[in-house]
């Protein structure tokens, strides 16, 4: 018999088992049963703000940057792998882990600047999209941004159908990305020896640093720390030692092959600006309408231009993706909120339409090339904040026991967090003093632009220290539970036999579960209903088992502990997803005389952020309902 991880209890029900892995199998099956996650978070490195940096870079500087995408894929590689193994080890994704640690004021803190992310890199996204649009079809750049709102309905349709689904819809617009760019590579024919020497660490000047930093905050991002550390979630494994240890190793390999075919895709970008632009004498093509215009003629081929544009299609879809995703997980893990699926996709693709209208309206298309790469300096900015929490959590023996990381593990990490925060100091510092030189009335500049500096300087040592100076755990409900449940045992019975009561741990409970009580007695059969409504139980429908659903059928067993031993004959029931579709099924599906449902008396905005789940409901099910109201 295996020996169980001597971690406490919480660890071990935190662990994930949403997709089986097969234990009496080969290798080689394991290991496809482990691979996906890592493609949904490659997506992410090869997205259309990397075109923007390696096009820039390569046009600018031929092959001399290849090592800063060498080394961010690297950085990535290191990191991504410890985000995996906090998901895997402690079954919480980042923003879980950071809510345990900080107080409320510095997670909302962090939330705010993880949502900047977001948005920045929704923001690729959305240019990306409708350049590619208008390249292919001729739309003009400002109709694109709008029509790239109508992937949400996409993503929710990927959603219903399940993560092997969706795994296989990212991986097939991979494909078409990488064959695009090898048939490109084939057109160019670059320079191999050029290439090598281009391996070598060499900053010719400010501007070859303005667009490394953008290189490195396009290939490391943040809310990927946050995804990953999610989705590793969804393999069902044996939860023991030589179980984690084997699920560690396996998507680490996922991470490897990933990360290093996003990595040629961005090499192949750099190298096929290089090659064409650099090599004419085309120092200034960073716009990605004028890397297309100008590949047919340098290449010979029509081929070129329309592969690039199906590529750079491909790479916006597959990227927005992955970033709702993170948006939804981030929102849930340091705010514990959740609003519908459908709104928190608009409301962020919407976040970014907005200044990419803006600047095609006022500055012109031409300005979108800049816009792009400003997004991912900004990226990279909010670098620091989600590595050092990450570091510091993957390296708490309290938490994560034998799976800890080493010491050399942990030196890499940090090395790595001080070279970005080094970098990112340097570059907000030169802007800094740019503006001060340059701009009539600096007094702006001290009083705006200063404060946010010397702010984020503050939070980025208070989240350093914090969790070296307390390492005494914070119990934080990653769900809005109660503690007690209040019954009262002078209760008469109607002639009710079968009820069924829908649960959503709050204080509505009490007055349901009461109310059902009063009309069955003790002599009536009562089903309580609960449904998991997290971004992996989304995704993942009936095999998410992550924290959140295991804490909730925790939960319903000990009312149904509760109500049991008071004499009443109790069952429960647990769904996924989405509460009005579960509740709904769950009631068809049985023979019920009646289900109770407790109403929060939202008002208008919030009937439309959360959801109108007890309308919804009532016209589905074939029993009566009784509304029970706060």
């Amino acid at each position: 018999m295996e020996e169980e991880i001597k971690h406490n209890k919480r660890s071990l029900e935190e662990v994930n088992e949403s997709v089986s892995v097969a234990q009496n199998t080969t290798v080689w099956k394991k290991i496809a049963a482990f691979f996906g996650p890592a493609y949904l978070i490659s997506v992410g490195y090869m997205d259309p703000g990397n075109w923007a940096t390696d096009l820039a870079g390569g046009s600018q500087f031929g092959y001399q940057l290849l090592w800063v995408l060498l080394m961010s894929n690297i950085m990535a590689l290191l990191l991504q792998s410890l985000s995996a193994r906090l998901g895997i080890v402690q079954g919480k994704d980042l923003a879980q882990a950071s809510r345990e640690t900080y107080s409320k004021p510095i997670n909302f803190i962090l939330y705010i600047l993880a949502e900047i992310a977001i948005a920045a890199c929704d923001l690729a996204e959305v240019i990306g999209m409708a350049i590619g649009l208008q390249l292919l079809f001729d739309i003009p750049l400002t109709w694109g941004v709008c029509i790239t709102v109508l992937d949400t309905f996409l993503l929710l349709f990927l959603i219903n159908k399940g993560i092997r689904k969706m795994e296989a819809f990212i991986i097939s617009l991979i494909a078409i990305i990488g064959i695009s760019f090898f048939v490109e590579m084939l057109f160019a024919k670059p320079d191999v020896g050029e290439m090598i020497i281009g391996l070598v660490p060499t900053l010719p000047n400010s501007a070859a640093l303005y667009i490394a930093i953008g290189i490195i905050g396009a290939t490391v991002m943040p809310h990927n720390l946050y995804l990953h550390s999610s989705l590793v979630q969804t393999r069902k494994f044996d939860k023991t030692k030589k179980g984690i240890k084997q699920a560690i190793k396996y998507n680490f390999i996922d991470a490897t092959i990933a990360l290093n075919l996003a990595f040629f895709v961005n090499a192949g970008i750099l190298i096929l600006a290089a090659a064409t632009f650099y090599k004419n004498g085309m120092f200034e093509v960073a716009e990605i309408q004028d890397a297309h215009k100008l590949l047919e003629p340098l290449l010979g081929s029509k081929w070129a231009g329309i592969l690039f544009a199906l590529a750079l299609i491909a790479a916006g879809q597959s990227s927005t993706i992955t970033g709702t995703l993170a948006g939804q997980i981030v929102m849930e893990g340091y705010l514990n909120l959740r609003i519908q699926p459908w709104v928190r996709r608009i409301v962020t693709r919407i976040i970014a339409i907005v200044p990419a209208l803006f600047t095609v309206i006022y500055y012109g298309e031409r300005a979108t090339g800049e816009l792009l790469i400003l997004s991912q300096v900004v990226l990279s900015l909010q670098l620091g904040f989600a590595i050092i929490p990450l570091i510091h959590f993957v390296s708490d023996k309290e938490k994560m026991g034998d799976f800890a990381i080493g010491t050399l593990t942990k030196i890499a990490s940090w090395v790595v967090a001080l070279v970005i925060v080094i970098l990112n100091a340097k570059l907000v510092y030169d802007e800094i003093a740019g503006w001060l030189v340059s701009s009539s009335n600096p007094i702006y500049i001290w009083v705006l632009v200063v404060p946010i500096a010397v702010g984020a300087v503050v939070l980025l040592i208070y989240i350093i220290i914090k969790p070296i100076l307390n390492r005494v755990p914070r119990h934080v409900q990653h769900v809005p539970h109660i503690e007690e449940i209040f019954i009262n045992e002078n209760i008469k019975k109607i002639n009710y036999d079968k009820i069924a009561i829908a649960i959503d741990f709050s204080s509505m409970d009490e007055k349901s579960i009461r109310t059902a009580l009063h009309l069955g007695g003790k002599e009536a059969t009562y089903t309580l209903i609960h449904v998991v409504e997290t971004a992996g139980s989304l995704v993942h429908g009936s095999n998410a088992y992550d924290y959140e659903t295991l804490s909730d059928r925790s939960y319903l067993e000990k009312y149904q502990e509760k109500l049991t031993g008071m004499g009443y004959t109790v069952l429960i029931s647990l769904a996924f997803g989405n509460p009005k579709k579960g509740i709904s099924k769950i009631v068809n599906q049985e023979n019920f005389d009646l289900l109770i449902m407790g109403a929060h008396g939202h008002k208008l905005w919030k009937d439309i952020l959360l959801g109108t789940t007890v309308d919804a409901v009532r016209h589905k099910v074939a029993i009566p309902v009784l509304i029970v109201k706060e």
